[in-house]
């Protein structure tokens, strides 16, 4: 039978890269605007909510005409909202309350590497090989780009948190492709907006936001000297690091493979460490600059790798090819469980 999810076209597979990319700068810059707002008086819990609280409302006329998904898929809907949305980040929240910022980065962004793994281990299917040695090359470059070797102190309970949110972050790439499968696919526009509405709802349980103080969003924040409205770097924390970043990083996936996907968006930390440097004077290491150039060629690395094939279905293609029958090798779909 005919597989639902067919062979990235190369087209299609550009789109998917530049979606990628745009997802992965734009959830770079979510730390470079939460900094202020912490400094100011705000505490990580509670801009997290706001994060994802403000992102939900901007979504709301989005979900609304994708109703209809609520009833279709309900389960894809709760498993990105709670593991792609709320997990990633009450997990990493919770981590950089007991370990250095830097390592939870670190051990969050081992998340393709665990995603390759669940594929390979689990799924039992086949992986591209550039995708693997992407992952582990672009990881590498994560360890110099976050210096994680600078202030470590080991918390078992922190290293767990961290790792929880790695597998968050699988869940996010697994979910959000599993939605382009089965008789009637999830738009991924809809999957967002609700990820983001359901991620809000359990976060608000989790915060209890009506306990904070929200006075410092009406007053001034510094970024590298210049004092701005507190509520410019929140609007671009929710608009830019939330919206945007989510709505192209889940139909990004839909034209990549999902391990494809995870290792470019490694490229995140290059982006927060490049915006911490210009907007709040955190200047870049030699070792930070390597690291760059790692985590960008693991990205290139994965993105240009041929996806694996079983060797009984690479050589009946094969004979299929030379009797004249031959069609276009189609994607095995990742599915989640």
């Amino acid at each position: 039978m005919r597989s639902n999810t067919a062979a990235p076209q190369p087209s299609h597979r550009g789109v998917g890269l530049t979606l990628a990319l745009i997802s992965a700068f734009s959830f770079g810059g979510s730390g470079t605007a939460a900094k202020p707002l912490i400094e100011a008086g705000l505490s990580p819990s509670h801009v997290v909510w706001l994060r994802a609280t403000g992102a939900a409302v901007a979504l709301l006329p989005l979900a609304w005409r994708h109703r209809a998904i609520v009833r279709e898929r309900p389960g894809l809907l709760l498993g990105f909202g709670l593991l792609g949305v709320a997990g990633v980040q009450a997990c990493y929240f919770a981590a950089i309350s007991r370990i250095p910022v830097g390592v939870a980065l670190l051990i969050e962004y081992l998340g393709p590497l665990l995603l390759l793994g669940y594929v390979r281990f689990v799924q039992r299917k086949p992986v591209s090989r550039g995708s693997a040695i992407g992952a582990a090359v672009a990881v590498t470059g994560l360890v110099c780009v976050v210096e994680a070797w600078d202030g470590l102190r080991f918390d078992a309970l922190g290293v767990l948190f961290a790792l929880a949110a790695a597998c968050c972050q699988v869940g996010y790439f697994v979910l959000a492709d599993a939605g382009s499968r089965g008789d009637r696919p999830a738009d991924p526009l809809g999957v967002s907006a609700y990820g983001l509405l359901i991620g809000a709802l359990a976060l608000t349980v989790l915060t209890r936001p009506w306990e904070a103080d929200w006075h410092p969003l009406a007053g001034q924040v510094r970024l590298d000297g210049t004092t701005v409205p507190a509520v410019l770097p929140a609007a671009w924390m929710i608009l830019v690091a939330t919206v945007l970043a989510y709505l192209t990083g889940v139909v990004s996936v839909r034209h990549l493979s999902p391990p494809v996907a995870g290792v470019v968006a490694n490229i995140e930390a290059i982006v927060a460490t490049v915006l911490a440097w210009v907007l709040l004077g955190e200047h870049l290491g030699a070792p930070q600059v390597l690291g760059g150039v790692l985590v960008l060629a693991g990205a290139f690395a994965a993105q240009t790798g041929r996806p694996a094939e079983p060797a009984e279905r690479v050589e009946r293609a094969g004979e299929a090819e030379r009797a004249g029958l031959g069609e276009p090798a189609e994607r095995t779909p990742i599915t989640p469980g």
